[in-house]
């Protein structure tokens, strides 16, 4: 590729997020640049999109002349937008982050940042998530040579369309051990409600909180080697969702069965 890679970054902690200017400083002397990201935190937003409330687009200054904007939706609405009324071009590769905590194990169901790289997926454009396991101040700084390093990574090994890279960065107190490719893990935030009472009206009201639900996770999940201390890669696809081996053992046996009784 002769010219420099086109990306366009998005995130769900909102365009103003730590973790955005880190990814945007780790990228910027590597590829033409634009943003578009929420306007405010959308973590949790998974692949949601907004549709009963109207979107707006609105500009946002940003240094070295890099074009960006803000959408007072979700990551897949930036995603949505930014390629069907913002950007001229289409981006070689979306990224996304650096997420405020990580995405690792079924987390990425709920994920915003994962959410926005598989809008881009489903329209055959290769993206990587990124997401930082340390949730008490991260300095991202010190992992924006990693993110460039696995951005040149997949600008020179294209992964297959409908395919993403879902990145997770352990906790950054603590050294760390290199990359490994991983599988996704099983662990999940399950529900803890807190129930609180409205002081005027005297009606409950809910906080969903949550608490990691552990598993017996497999050595080579991203669940096992982020607490090794390793930045873990996993890659997901999206554009293959069947169960092909549920359509081998069971097929004949349903639409015989069903079929019997069909009218």
């Amino acid at each position: 590729m002769t010219r420099k890679p086109r990306i366009l970054i998005t995130n769900d902690d909102g365009i103003y997020a730590p973790g955005l200017r880190s990814l945007w400083q780790a990228l910027v002397n590597f590829a033409d640049l634009s943003i578009v990201a929420p306007a405010d935190d959308n973590s949790g937003a998974g692949t949601g999109i907004t549709l009963k409330t109207p979107l707006r687009i609105d500009a946002v200054p940003w240094k070295l002349g890099t074009p960006a904007w803000k959408v007072n939706g979700k990551p897949a609405d930036c995603i949505k937008l930014a390629l069907g009324t913002i950007l001229a071009e289409k981006p070689d590769i979306i990224v996304s982050g650096i997420n405020q905590g990580s995405n690792s194990g079924r987390t990425v169901f709920y994920s915003g940042t994962v959410g926005g790289v598989i809008e881009g997926a489903l329209r055959k454009i290769p993206g990587i998530a990124f997401s930082c396991d340390d949730f008490t101040k991260p300095d991202y700084t010190a992992v924006e040579k990693y993110v460039l390093s696995i951005v040149e990574h997949v600008m020179e090994h294209p992964i297959p369309l409908g395919t993403i890279f879902n990145v997770n960065f352990p906790d950054l107190s603590k050294p760390l051990q290199g990359y490994k490719f991983a599988r996704q893990g099983q662990g999940f935030w399950i529900d803890s409600p807190d129930e609180r009472i409205h002081p005027t009206e005297g009606t409950p009201y809910f906080w969903l909180g949550g608490k990691w639900q552990h598993h017996d996770e497999t050595h080579d999940s991203d669940v096992s080697l982020l607490q090794q201390g390793y930045i873990t890669v996993v890659p997901i696809r999206v554009d293959e969702l069947t169960h092909h081996d549920l359509i081998d053992r069971h097929k004949a046996l349903f639409e015989e069965k069903l079929n019997k009784s069909f009218k």
